[in-house]
């Protein structure tokens, strides 16, 4: 059976994170989404665990996985999945010496290692790997020059991503060539251009958090799915001020300082990865680059924002006509769609041909793409 699921976002328990961000309104949004797995996010926070309790066992059938992302060691985050909120309680207390924030904060800072975070993941039962791992500022190799380096001895059992990278940037890297990429929306609102925006397609033998897990644990990943990484803000090397954008060799030559304001440039998350590779690069399953809907909508009517009453007019259209936003993107012929939106329909099909143009992130600044065709 095949689950797609989305095992990083957070509550509003975290910080800067919609308050909208409730367990019955992530279910529906899942639900509108294709989301069959869904991670709880900041599920240390003792309120949190009781909000979720009435929606493990949901209307729409979605496996809710407790899942708890951590700070750590040179403020690394760190993502961590369990089978039920018995093993997030043990992992709690397992942690709980090492800081004062684990029933305060969505997302807790510890006085730990990258290592001694997974270790105690492992021994309550659950999984653990870096979150969005290129990431400046708190991904594992803004911070390491290894995986080893941040974990020691102790495996990690997945790597996620980020929104600024996606499989082609691990392949060349050989301490990954066994390690499972997962993909996540690390989510801070419910709309259905957050929720989902990246997910893992995964094979499981039953759909439940033990299952998922399971699947995982055993590298059965069918695809990974989500943003060009162009689209991320940190994809490439830029200036963190005026946005300008460098190559690796101009950032040398200008010794990492943008030669219009002196401000120090940040490096890009391509960049990054790319300077780990020390290999051939190994087989993947595959990415499959999507937009979200709205985005795809708006940009169908000429509009800035997903947010607009005539984006949500189409888009509500689109799927009480065909039930799931990943349906939609992904799976319906472009004819099928057609009937219910032309212009639309033009829109997804020049995406899944890869008709899209894309001007890079940087700096901090997201990046944004155009569909020639509409």
């Amino acid at each position: 059976m095949e689950l797609n699921s989305d095992l990083h976002l957070h509550s509003p328990f975290a910080r800067g994170v919609s308050p909208r961000m409730q367990p019955g309104v992530l279910l529906e949004a899942s639900a509108r989404k294709g989301i069959g797995a869904i991670g709880t996010g900041d599920a240390l926070h003792p309120a949190w665990r009781r909000a979720w309790g009435p929606e493990l066992e949901n209307e729409h059938g979605i496996v809710v996985l407790p899942t708890v992302e951590i700070q750590a060691e040179h403020r690394v985050h760190h993502l961590a999945l369990f089978p039920d909120f018995e093993a997030v309680e043990v992992f709690g207390d397992l942690l709980a010496p090492h800081g004062k924030s684990l029933e305060t904060e969505g997302r807790p800072h510890l006085r730990l290692t990258g290592g001694e975070v997974v270790a105690a993941a492992h021994e309550a039962g659950g999984l653990a790997g870096p979150s969005h791992a290129f990431t400046p500022y708190t991904g594992c190799y803004a911070a390491f020059s290894s995986i080893r380096e941040c974990y020691g001895d102790e495996p990690i059992d997945f790597l996620e991503l980020g929104l600024s990278a996606d499989s082609s940037y691990g392949v060349g890297i050989s301490e990954l060539h066994a390690t499972p990429f997962i993909s996540s929306s690390d989510a801070h609102s419910p709309e259905l251009h957050r929720i989902g925006r990246e997910f893992t397609r995964l094979d499981v033998g039953e759909a439940s958090a033990v299952g998922v897990l399971e699947a995982l644990a055993r590298g059965r990943v069918v695809m990974n799915v989500g943003l060009f990484p162009e689209e991320g803000k940190y994809n490439e090397t830029a200036c963190t001020r005026c946005s300008h954008h460098f190559s690796l060799a101009e950032a040398v030559a200008h010794g990492w300082r943008c030669p219009e304001d002196g401000t120090p440039l940040k490096k890009g998350v391509r960049d990054r990865a790319h300077e780990l590779w020390d290999d051939e690069p190994r087989p993947r399953p595959p990415y499959l680059h999507l937009i979200p809907l709205g985005e795809v909508i708006a940009v169908v009517l000429g509009l800035g924002s997903p947010n607009t009453k005539a984006v949500r007019r189409i888009h509500d259209d689109l799927l009480a006509a065909f039930s799931t936003e990943i349906a939609v993107l992904v799976d319906l012929p472009v004819e099928t769609i057609a009937q219910v939106n032309p212009a639309v329909s033009r829109a997804i099909g020049a995406l899944r041909e890869g008709q899209v143009v894309l001007h890079p992130g940087g700096g901090g600044c997201y990046g944004t793409f155009e569909l020639p065709s509409t």
